[in-house]
C-alpha cells in the first residue's frame, strides 16, 4: 500500500468547558488536544485504514515531544518531521451554542512550520513509496517561508507523479505576513500560484469566493441560504481558470445556528463534458443534505470530508465520483458527533451511513 502525504502545522488545541467564553473561562481549566488541518486528515485516514506520513516542524521540547506520541499513536509516519528551535503553535477555541457562534483565536506566530525550510526537506524520499499529497491553504498563510515550502512540496509531488490535492481553507485571520496587501489579496496571489500544481480542489462554500474571487449565484452563506446548483458552475469555472484540476469537490453548509447544520457537498469532475455528483441523496435521487442538530464539535469537519474524498478515490470500490462524494460527506458528518478535531469513525462506521442507518441506536 502506496503512504498518503500530508504536510501543514500541528497544534495545541485549548477548548473552554461547558461552551463557556474564553474570558469567563480564565483564569481557570482549560482542555488541552492536538489538532491542525493537516494533520487532521492524515489521522483520520491512519484510522479508516490507510498508510500515512506527515510532513512538518516540530519543536525539540517537551510540547513537542507529547505531539509526537499523539501522532505515533496515530500510526503516522513521522520519518521526515523537521526538529526546530521555535514553538509550538497554539489555539483557543470558544464552541458555539444556539444563535451564539463558535470563536477560534490563534497563537500561532513564529511557530514551528512558520520559519520551516522547505530546501532543507528531502521531498523525493518522502515521495518515493507515496501515491498522494494532501496540503491547504492554512500552511502558507502563515508566514512568506511556509507560502514557499508548500508551493516546493506541490511542484515536488507533481514531479514525482503525485496526485495533489489542496483544501483552500481560507482563514482570514491569519493571512498577515505581508502588510501592504489585504488577507484576501495576499490569499488569492498565493493560493494562485500553488494550484496549477494540484489535482484535486476541496473547498467549502465561501472559500472559491474568498481565495478565487469565484462566487456561487444567488447563495447568502451568513444567513445560511445556499443556492446549491450554483455550485457546479464554481467547480466547473475552477477547472476552466486551472486547467490542470481534475476534480473540485466543495462542501454546502447550511448553518441553521451554531448547535444545527445541514451538510452535504458536491464532487465535480472535468470529464465527459462535465459533471457534478452530490451527495447525500433522498430515494428520489435529489439532494438531501443531512440534518445535524445538537453538534458536538464541527471543528475538523472539513478535514474529515477531505480525509473521507481521499480515502474513497484511492480505494478502487469506492472511487467512482458518485461513491466518493457519498463516502466522503457521511465520514464527515459522523464527525460532528465527536469531540476534537481528529475523526475517530471508521471505514465501517462510514459505510452503515451511507447505507441509511443514521437511526444513532447502540451497537450491542
Amino acid at each position: 500500500m502506496k503512504k498518503i502525504v500530508t504536510f501543514g502545522e500541528i497544534m495545541g488545541r485549548f477548548e473552554t468547558p461547558n461552551h463557556k467564553k474564553l474570558e469567563q473561562s480564565l483564569p481557570g481549566a482549560l482542555e488541552l488536544t492536538f489538532g491542525g488541518a493537516e494533520a487532521n486528515v492524515a489521522s483520520s485516514l491512519s484510522y479508516m485504514g490507510k498508510e500515512t506520513r506527515f510532513i512538518t516542524a516540530l519543536p525539540e521540547n517537551s510540547l513537542g515531544n507529547a505531539c509526537r506520541r499523539f501522532l505515533l499513536g496515530q500510526g503516522i509516519d513521522l520519518s521526515f518531521v523537521r526538529p526546530s528551535r521555535s514553538r509550538l503553535g497554539l489555539y483557543f477555541l470558544e464552541t458555539g451554542a444556539n444563535q451564539r457562534p463558535g470563536s477560534v483565536t490563534y497563537d500561532r506566530a513564529h511557530s514551528a512550520i512558520c520559519n520551516i525550510d522547505g530546501k532543507t526537506v528531502d521531498w523525493q524520499a518522502a515521495f518515493a513509496d507515496a501515491e498522494w499529497l494532501h496540503t491547504t491553504g492554512i500552511t502558507p498563510s502563515l508566514s512568506r517561508q511556509a507560502a514557499h515550502a508548500t508551493l516546493l512540496a506541490v511542484q515536488e509531488a507533481q514531479k514525482a507523479g503525485l496526485t495533489v490535492s489542496c483544501d483552500l481553507n481560507f482563514r482570514k485571520k491569519l493571512w498577515q505576513w505581508n502588510g501592504s496587501m489585504s488577507a484576501k489579496a495576499l490569499a488569492q496571489e498565493t493560493m494562485r500560484g500553488i494550484l496549477p500544481y494540484v489535482d484535486v480542489v476541496i473547498a467549502n462554500e465561501e472559500d472559491a469566493s474568498d481565495v478565487l474571487g469565484i462566487e456561487a449565484a444567488h447563495s447568502d452563506v451568513s444567513s445560511g441560504q445556499l443556492h446549491t446548483a450554483a455550485y457546479a458552475d464554481v467547480a466547473k469555472e475552477i477547472v476552466r481558470q486551472f486547467p490542470n484540476v481534475q476534480q473540485v469537490a466543495i462542501t454546502l453548509r447550511e448553518s441553521i445556528s451554531a448547535s444545527h447544520n445541514n451538510w452535504g457537498a458536491l464532487l465535480y469532475e472535468d470529464k465527459n463534458g462535465g459533471k457534478a455528483a452530490f451527495a447525500p441523496l433522498d430515494s428520489a435521487a435529489n439532494y438531501k443534505p443531512y440534518e445535524i442538530r445538537n453538534m458536538v464539535d464541527r471543528v475538523g469537519g472539513g478535514d474529515s470530508f477531505a480525509a473521507g474524498l481521499i480515502f474513497a478515490l484511492t480505494t478502487p470500490e469506492l472511487s467512482s465520483p458518485e461513491v466518493a462524494i457519498r463516502y466522503a460527506v457521511a465520514a464527515s458528518c459522523l464527525c460532528h458527533s465527536i469531540p476534537g478535531d481528529v475523526n475517530y469513525s471508521t471505514r465501517a462506521e462510514v459505510e452503515s451511513l451511507m447505507g441509511g442507518d443514521s437511526s444513532g441506536r447502540v451497537q450491542r
